[in-house]
């Protein structure tokens, strides 16, 4: 299964980067693309939605 979630703050790689980490750290989480562009963050896997919105606030983002 995959959920987009639209991510409010993220600029630059280093946005990337830390979205992609936190996201992929939550169990259930088997892939992980951000667009920058768009401000998107598209999940595969069968992760809870509350722990993959609480990754991406916990790296400094927020969620729309």
């Amino acid at each position: 299964m995959s959920r987009s979630y639209e991510v409010t703050g993220m600029s630059c790689e280093h946005c990337r980067r830390a979205v992609e980490a936190g996201v992929g750290s939550v169990p259930g989480v088997t892939g992980v693309v951000v667009d920058l562009t768009a401000g998107t963050v598209l999940v595969e896997g069968e992760a809870d939605a509350r722990q993959v919105r609480d990754a991406i606030t916990g790296a400094g983002y927020g969620v729309a």
